[in-house]
């Protein structure tokens, strides 16, 4: 009888014990259950890719893109100040005027080749930002030029419009000598010329575009 009482308390503790500790004998492992599986508003519990409880994401989504100019791009302003602009940021750029084709009184001007780069080491990369190279060329480019023609056009009395193209050329030397190719224009001499034109008239560079420095 007494063997068979010494049992039942032994049993009787065990039970006990494993009750107290399904009871919160460690508490910790359900605070961090109840904790991670939280999804209240502004609080992503151990969701930490999107909300307030996002973790790092190396910058991403914080370049952010510039916006083009419109090209023609109107301006408030008179055409004959537009046409003084234009002469002297040419100038200014280093550029020349050619006279021979350009119809300076009707607002057009061209102005002659200026070459922006010389050397077989640079030219690649530089005429890659001006032009579109072919994908399958095997040349060894050494120099980038291009030609600018800009045309004022007046709306009314008080605001025009000014469009820009380029003609951007490569320079291959060959055994047969030099030889210029025409190339498509990627758009970057006619919206750094037209950034800078911006600049002057307006007092300020467009809404998120940086203006280069002038050559």
């Amino acid at each position: 009888m007494r063997r068979l009482f010494t049992i039942s308390f032994v049993l009787l503790v065990t039970a006990a014990c494993a009750y107290a500790q399904g009871k919160g004998v460690d508490p910790q492992n359900e605070r961090v259950r109840d904790t991670g599986s939280q999804s209240t508003p502004g609080s992503n519990g151990t969701k930490q890719d999107t909300g307030a409880g996002r973790g790092i994401d190396f910058g991403k989504g914080r370049t952010p893109e510039v916006p083009l100019i419109p090209n023609p791009y109107r301006f408030t302003a008179r055409r004959d100040v537009l046409m003084q602009a234009v002469t002297d940021l040419i100038r200014d750029r280093k550029m020349i005027l050619d006279d021979a084709v350009s119809k300076t009184e009707e607002g057009m001007f061209v102005t002659q080749p200026y070459t922006f780069t010389r050397g077989a080491v640079v030219a690649q990369s530089e005429l890659n930002r001006y032009a579109n190279l072919p994908p399958t060329t095997a040349r060894g480019w050494t120099r980038g030029r291009y030609t600018l023609i800009i045309e004022v056009q007046a709306i009314d009395g008080v605001s025009a419009n000014v469009a820009v193209t380029a003609k951007v050329e490569g320079r291959t030397d060959g055994a047969t000598g030099a030889e210029w190719s025409t190339l498509p224009s990627t758009g970057t001499a006619e919206q750094e010329f037209l950034g800078v034109l911006i600049e002057r008239v307006t007092g300020s560079a467009p809404p998120g575009v940086i203006i280069p420095s002038e050559p």
